[in-house]
């Protein structure tokens, strides 16, 4: 049975969904249409507890290998399959079992600066009304104590940003050359050029492939009120219990509360200097770690007000 050509690795929050979603236009390329198998993540069934929601999220990984080779079998001849699970960084275990079964495929990895990654993840949760914590600095100082009760990847906000000691660990298992390493803001900023160099790394020509789809993109603006929390309750009630009944259902209960608390729009906010000063001791140290290991620099994430940075240099 077929099996994937190239694994789009890592990380979350940092343009995954988007990439995948531009690749899938190509007509040499055959993704998998569950965009997330997380096929890498376990050695058979994976957990069945964990923090609001991640049961239901478990319930979705398809961990037997006859379902895995499944999802590549309508590929055409010739196809270059792939798949998108942007843990598979994070889990150094995964990179053996990949390894093990795929030891030719090509890795591509989207790196985005650490803090700015971990308050998309937390504003992501905090939007979806499973994240508890209204601060953000305060629910990565629950990292540790989520970790301990079991809580799954997507909730570590401060460990899934340390890529230093990923990637180095990725580069014992897989040749480098085996591995694409890209930024969010090369995406983001010329997405031309990117596709092009996945399109050269995966071995099929770009054609037309110049654009990045708008994916994961929502305006959002989920405000600690009073009616908020109690929405918000409800909904970390239903990421509880939620996986013991149907789908639908579940998609019915929750789609108006969600209604209701996504009412107000608004601009997604940005990590402030505060927070970011907080945070980056948390990252210099595996920032370094990660310059060593690439010879690449990330000067640029180790600025307290980055975002009044990127403004002037866009003038």
């Amino acid at each position: 049975m077929p099996l994937p050509d190239f694994l789009i690795a890592g990380v979350p929050k940092a343009g995954t969904t988007a990439l995948h979603a531009a690749l899938v236009r190509h007509p040499q390329l055959y993704l998998a249409k569950v965009k997330e198998p997380k096929f890498f993540l376990s050695d058979g069934r994976p957990p069945t507890s964990g923090g609001p929601g991640d049961v239901q999220t478990y319930q979705e990984h398809v961990w037997r290998r006859a379902d895995y080779e499944a999802l590549f079998a309508p590929a055409p001849p010739g196809a270059v399959r792939g798949e998108a699970t942007p843990f598979y960084l994070y889990d150094l275990a995964a990179h053996e079992r990949i390894r093990a079964l795929v030891p030719d495929a090509k890795l591509i990895l989207l790196l985005r600066d650490p803090v700015d990654r971990a308050h998309s993840n937390w504003t992501h949760l905090w939007n979806a009304g499973l994240e508890p914590e209204a601060d953000f600095l305060t629910a990565c100082r629950a990292e540790e104590q989520r970790r301990a009760r079991g809580w799954a990847p997507f909730w570590h906000y401060v460990g899934l940003g340390l890529y230093g000691r990923q990637v180095q660990h990725l580069f014992t298992v897989f040749p480098r050359e085996q591995v694409l390493l890209l930024r969010y803001r090369e995406l983001k900023d010329a997405p031309a050029a990117t596709l092009e160099r996945v399109c050269d790394f995966l071995g099929v020509p770009a054609g037309g492939l110049r654009e990045i789809p708008r994916e994961n993109v929502n305006r959002h603006v989920v405000e600690d009120t009073g009616v908020n929390r109690v929405l918000r309750a409800l909904l970390r009630a239903g990421g509880h219990f939620g996986h013991r009944f149907p789908v639908p259902v579940r998609l019915a209960a929750r789609g108006p509360i969600l209604t209701v608390l996504h009412r107000k729009r608004g601009s997604r906010p940005v990590t402030t200097p505060r927070e970011r000063a907080a945070l980056l001791p948390s990252f210099a140290e595996d920032i370094a770690l990660l310059q060593d290991v690439t010879g690449e620099r990330y000067d640029d994430w180790l600025s307290v007000d980055r975002h009044a940075d990127v403004r002037r240099l866009s003038r």
